[in-house]
């Protein structure tokens, strides 16, 4: 079996990767970042998952910590086979047309302090693949959810399961690639596993709307409306092209919604 170090194993990601892999019978490592074994132990392969998200326009500096100081430190100290590092394909949203390609450069501002996280981010990419000898890779994350997420898709899920009339907030017309969690783990060991160069989409390639999503909840009896009315501009279609070639593809996004709503429709 494989070691594996899991950073930011107390997050959302993170949690899980821990599950799966001990639950398959690998070596977990799973260190604080202020572990000192962290630049002494043998890491193995190393899922890199520490990051901010909401919180990141309160958390400048922490921001660039967990996005470019720590991952510094472990490129140059560390000791490992292989590395993925975990971005977002929130980068991409500063795409107006077009696909979103892992190749495509993104226009960024730094005098946008909104810009701190896609800024922060794309340094520590650049470093994970252009300063690990070979041995780094990124995974581009697109929006995460399962039932017990904090994600909007997530809590969705989670409000499903309390009460059938919701009102939720945000447009019909707002829309997003989700993709699974258990998805996401699955790609993630396979760019370990597989060797993945370069950075890699983690996403479903679809954009589904609110008023998509709805449809299904609709159609299994629960009754949804929204309180805004004004859409925002739907985000750029996102190629997933590498993940497909590594045989990871992500699932259809509705279908598993579809199946989760019509299990709580049984009989417990």
């Amino acid at each position: 079996m494989s070691r594996y170090t899991v950073i930011g194993a107390g997050g959302y990601i993170g949690r899980r990767l821990v599950k799966t892999l001990t639950e398959s019978g690998h070596e977990v490592f799973a260190p604080g970042r202020d572990n000192g074994d962290l630049f002494g132990a043998d890491l193995g392969k190393v899922f890199y998952c520490a990051g901010l998200t909401g919180d990141y326009r309160t958390r400048p500096y922490d921001t660039a910590e967990a996005h470019v100081g720590l991952i510094s430190r472990l490129l140059d100290q560390g000791r490992f086979d292989r590395l993925v590092y975990l971005s977002s394909t929130r980068l991409y949203d500063v795409l107006s047309d077009g696909v979103a390609s892992e190749d495509r450069a993104l226009p960024l501002n730094s005098n946008d302090p909104r810009h701190v996280y896609e800024l922060t981010k794309m340094t520590g990419e650049v470093l994970a693949v252009t300063q690990s000898g070979g041995r780094g890779c990124v995974a581009r994350l697109a929006y995460v959810f399962d039932e017990a997420g904090d994600g909007f898709l997530s809590q969705w899920l989670a409000r499903a399961t309390q009460d059938r009339d919701l009102t939720l907030d945000s447009s019909p017309g707002n829309g997003r690639d989700y993709i699974h969690l258990d998805d996401v783990v699955r790609g993630l060991r396979a760019m370990l596993d597989q060797d993945a160069q370069g950075i890699v989409n983690l996403a479903s390639g679809e954009r589904l709307t609110n008023r998509a999503i709805a449809s299904v909840f609709e159609a299994r009896g629960w009754r949804i409306s929204f309180s805004q009315t004004q859409d925002m501009a739907l985000p750029v279609n996102i190629a997933v092209d590498r993940l497909a070639a590594l045989g990871a593809s992500a699932r259809p996004v509705l279908p598993l919604i579809d199946a989760w709503l019509g299990s709580l429709a049984q009989p417990r």
